[in-house]
């Protein structure tokens, strides 16, 4: 018998255009000789799968199951490739949780905590040979904030959301004068902001997966931007980022940053493929944390696909052992 895994998609937020496009790869690439593949949608207020005849059937969220003519359709599992929230910010997992249906994903508690920036890297942050900028979170955008960074951090700075993806109301200052502005940028986006110091060094982002009960570190991808930073433009429009992958480190490097993500993996009690950017400072070599992705695309041209086809894998693969270690 085929299990029937439902593949979430959609969103609450802006992420919802990335999201619907990973679930375009994963429906069209999954192993369907193990599994019958069922695209739900969800939206606020708007749960619900398209039959092939068209017809939109909502789904009973009293145990997450379709009424497709005669027959309930029940789930086996649950590929999750919501991007945002409530997919990536433990909502889901949560009401899954109490279902008992299980997900390729992060638990609730540790998806609740990994879209939180500042908690993170506080949870991380005693990791050895793992480095954290210094930062400053912030509850309110209040006319003190100026004087509490101006006393604490030195330019150049990093103001971001606290919860968002994909970059959006991230802004780096250079003066105290534009302070005032990225703040209110990031304040648009979110009720809590992170403000950090600038690291001077080469940007990476590492896939790591639990597989057939073992935890694996995929080559990392190296990102040359055009742009200052990589915002939702060098990640979203084609050409305005080169990606590397691998990345260029020598063996001293990509054997530490194995150690140091594997670690973040564990330390977080991560489930199924996340992903992890970093910095190798320029002068240093030294490691410093950006933040873990819990819900990484899977676009044709998303890091994870390049990084799991640089080890000979194929993706169809890959998604079977994501799939299979959530029933292990």
């Amino acid at each position: 018998m085929k299990k029937k895994i439902a593949l979430v998609t959609g969103g609450f937020t802006g992420e919802s255009v990335i999201s619907l496009k990973s679930a375009a790869v994963v429906e069209k690439t999954i192993d369907r000789e193990r599994y019958d593949v069922y695209k739900i949608f969800i939206y606020p207020g708007d749960w619900h799968f398209i039959c092939a005849s068209g017809e939109k059937i909502p789904v009973d969220l009293n145990d997450f199951s379709l009424m497709i003519g005669d027959e309930k359709v029940k789930f086996d599992g649950v590929f999750n490739i919501l991007h945002g929230s409530p997919g990536e910010d433990g909502k889901l997992a949560g009401y899954f949780d109490m279902l008992g249906i299980p997900y390729t994903t992060c638990d609730q508690l540790t998806s609740a905590i990994t879209m939180n920036k500042g908690y993170t890297k506080a949870i991380v942050q005693d990791i050895p040979e793992l480095n954290v900028a210094r930062s400053i979170q912030l509850f309110e955008n209040s006319p003190e904030n100026a004087l509490k960074i101006q006393a604490e951090l030195t330019l150049p700075l990093f103001v971001k959301p606290n919860n968002g993806g994909s970059s959006i109301g991230m802004s780096k200052v250079k003066t105290w004068e534009e302070l005032p502005e990225a703040l209110e940028k990031a304040f648009a986006e979110d009720k809590q902001v992170l403000v950090e110091e600038f690291v001077s060094g080469r940007e990476f982002s590492i896939g790591i997966f639990k597989g057939k009960g073992i935890v694996t570190v995929l080559p990392a991808t190296e990102i040359v931007s055009s742009k200052e930073f990589f915002d939702y433009e060098a990640k979203y429009v084609p050409g305005v980022c080169e990606e590397i992958t691998p990345g260029r480190m020598n063996l001293e490097e990509m054997e530490r940053v194995g150690r140091i993500v594997t670690k973040v993996y564990e330390k977080l009690n991560c489930k199924g493929a996340v992903r992890v950017d970093y910095f190798l400072q320029h002068d240093t070599g030294k490691f410093y944390f950006i933040e873990i992705n819990t819900v990484p695309g899977q676009t044709e041209t998303s890091l994870i696909s390049q990084q799991v086809k640089a080890t000979g894998k194929s993706i169809k693969e890959f998604y079977t052992e994501l799939i299979e270690e959530m029933f292990a």
